[in-house]
């Protein structure tokens, strides 16, 4: 009984010393965006350059982050695969607030492909010439359903990674040289709390992990001799069409990290 009350304790010290690390972590992350919430805007426009390239624009999160970067003075390159929705949203934005637009229709599940390659090609073209300082990859797949992988929908999980991982790194590298050789830019990849809240996502293992991409963390570690962040933020999908409010607040919050990335 003796020899097992000190381990007894050294247990119970350790959980509460990590549980204490934890709480911080938590804590400070929280303080930063408030902080964010509450800091002066800076002009996007002289800091990044003139245009800024959204995908996934027409709705949700990424056509908030679209009309408050246009607020913001910045001209938009909207890539969407609804050619539609896309002409909707590049009118809303031209009416509301006079900047310029380029559409892009796109379906990003077709990367590496033919019609995929093709599609790039007038990406390219599109922003040929342009000064893209902000880059938005709001793009992406939810999950399908939850699901055993053994059971899964292997079409669906492909199609997601092809857009989550494989399509935000081709649209990266597109804009990426531009920003390199003004030596000023800013890169938003849209994550998820599926996984920052728990170390793994039982069930949705794969979107999770699509949404963990290592790939802003080592590509921002690349480009430590130039003026450019790469951060991520939350994702906002269609399953929620209600919380338009809360999307264009956050919205505010993704643009607002934007322009604080780089100080």
């Amino acid at each position: 009984m003796t020899g097992t009350a000190p381990a007894a304790w050294f247990i119970f010290f350790l959980l509460v010393f990590v549980g204490g690390v934890s709480a911080a972590a938590f804590s400070f992350r929280l303080l930063v965006y408030l902080a964010l919430c509450l800091s002066r805007p800076k002009d996007l426009r002289r800091r990044y350059g003139a245009w800024a390239l959204v995908t996934g624009p027409t709705s949700g999160i990424g056509r908030s982050v679209a009309l408050e970067l246009a607020r913001r003075g910045l001209n938009l390159v909207l890539l969407d695969l609804d050619a539609a929705n896309l002409q909707e949203t590049s009118d809303v934005i031209t009416s509301r607030h006079g900047v310029k637009t380029r559409t892009v229709v796109f379906d990003l599940s077709l990367v590496g492909t033919p019609q995929g390659d093709e599609s790039m090609r007038r990406l390219r073209a599109a922003i040929e010439g342009l000064d893209v300082g902000v880059l938005v990859n709001n793009a992406g797949v939810g999950r399908p359903a939850v699901a055993y992988l053994h059971e899964a929908d292997v079409e669906a999980w492909v199609r997601m990674v092809r857009v989550n991982l494989w399509a935000l790194t081709e649209v990266t590298a597109a804009v990426l040289p531009g920003m390199v050789e003004r030596g000023r830019g800013a890169v938003l990849n849209m994550g998820s709390a599926s996984s920052e809240a728990i170390p793994s996502f039982p069930l949705n293992t794969i979107y999770a992990a699509t949404k963990r991409y290592a790939f802003p963390a080592t590509i921002g570690s690349c480009l430590l001799d130039c003026t450019i962040q790469v951060v991520r933020g939350l994702q906002s999908t269609r399953r929620h069409p209600n919380l338009s409010g809360l999307a264009h607040s956050t919205a505010c919050i993704f643009v607002i990290a934007i322009h604080r990335a780089v100080q």
